[in-house]
């Protein structure tokens, strides 16, 4: 399986919360295959300056266990239109969150997240 890791779900993974053992489950298995949106690299570097953590250090840990992702051009604007879906229902659902609906959809596989705009959304692996 393919699964889009996000910011929220790595940060539970570092801090070694119960949240963040489904994260280190999924590592397990050699079958599977983690990819990092490289937007979320800015969202992980804040908490890092936030909680006073290692960034390079946390960014070697991302690389071995994920793939960057870069972001297209067609990404940014596939994102506005669901940006412009979900705030129909979240009015507070973020851009960068709507990139990694787009890459979803884009590579039919699964995100895994902790934020709660993902919370009953199709496809995501809510550690909740």
């Amino acid at each position: 399986m393919i699964y889009i890791i996000d910011s929220y779900a790595w940060v539970e993974y570092f801090l070694g919360s119960k949240k963040g053992e489904i994260l280190k489950k999924l590592f397990l298995d050699s079958q599977n295959r983690f990819l990092t949106v490289e937007c979320c690299l800015a969202e992980i570097k804040g908490w890092t300056l936030k909680n006073n953590q290692n960034f390079d250090e946390i960014l070697k840990i991302i690389r071995a266990n994920s793939t960057i992702m870069k972001i297209e051009e067609k990404d940014w604007i596939s994102a506005a239109e669901h940006r412009f879906t979900q705030r129909k229902t979240q009015s507070d659902f973020g851009l960068i969150d709507a990139v990694l609906l787009t890459k979803q959809q884009a590579l039919q596989c699964l995100i895994i997240s902790r934020d709660k705009h993902f919370r009953g959304l199709k496809n995501v692996v809510f550690m909740g």
